[in-house]
């Protein structure tokens, strides 16, 4: 582990949060944002569901760990949304059980510490034409529809109501774009730079609107080596130099 230590953001979930680098995606975003603030880390896995993260809870988040994280942000659902195959097999889980077993992850996460804070991101809209389109030899009966990611997004919503937990509906947010379909994705299912920057922009808002304690929004944390430096640039006037460690001016988009 290198130093100072940060505070700890940890991206858990599926192919949505494995995927977050790419495409502009918006654990890059967050990544940048958070630079000099906390440390983000990516905990993704591509096509898992609610079931099998269970599995690994313990191992991703150790209870006796010597440091726990500051922030999770958690998304499962769209793999776990998917119709059931004919086998047995793949990556659904009926309903009743994803909300329970989101419900065991949210329990495990807030037992972290007094100080982890969880976010969830519900389970995004699809472009079913583009699904359709994309269709291989390589999978089996892909079923992937908005009426199933709505159910799911909306019980993971009501869920994380009772629970008092903060909740991003990425279900509606996202098809606030015009032509959401096929801007907000890439292949109809995972996000594109346009639909990362929603997810980004949803997850700044809820960090902003938060009353915790200590505060996690960018702007309210600390900045790691800010204090000013007759090393840093010389300014115009030659005499005094430019703190450079607040410097935003190179971002594409001046998050709030």
């Amino acid at each position: 582990m290198v130093g100072p230590a940060r505070p700890q953001f940890v991206l858990f979930g599926s192919s949505i949060v494995q995927l977050s680098y790419s495409h502009g995606g918006w654990g890059a975003i967050l990544s940048d944002v958070y630079s000099r603030k906390a440390d983000i880390l990516l905990r993704g896995y591509f096509g898992w569901n609610s079931r099998r993260a269970l599995h690994v809870l313990d191992k991703v988040f150790p209870k006796d760990a010597a440091v726990q994280p500051s922030l999770v942000i958690v998304y499962f659902g769209g793999n776990d949304s998917m119709g059931p195959h004919s086998s047995g097999l793949g990556p659904h889980v009926p309903l009743p059980e994803y909300v329970e077993n989101m419900r065991k992850i949210l329990i495990h996460l807030q037992n972290l510490s007094e100080k982890t804070r969880v976010i969830v991101l519900s389970c995004p809209p699809v472009n079913e034409d583009k699904i359709r389109g994309n269709t291989s030899g390589i999978f089996s009966e892909l079923v992937r529809t908005n009426e199933l990611c709505r159910s799911y997004s909306e019980a993971c919503i009501k869920l994380c109501k009772e629970m008092d937990v903060k909740v991003v509906d990425l279900f509606n947010a996202l098809q606030h774009v015009d032509d959401w379909g096929n801007a907000c994705f890439t292949d109809g299912i995972h996000l594109s730079a346009e639909g990362s920057k929603i997810v980004a922009k949803e997850i700044l808002r809820v960090l902003k609107e938060a009353e915790w304690e200590p505060r996690l929004h960018w702007k309210s944390m600390p900045t790691e080596f800010s204090e000013e430096s007759a090393f840093d640039l010389v300014a115009a006037d030659g005499k005094t130099t430019l703190n450079p460690s607040e410097w935003t001016f190179y971002r594409e988009i001046q998050w709030d």
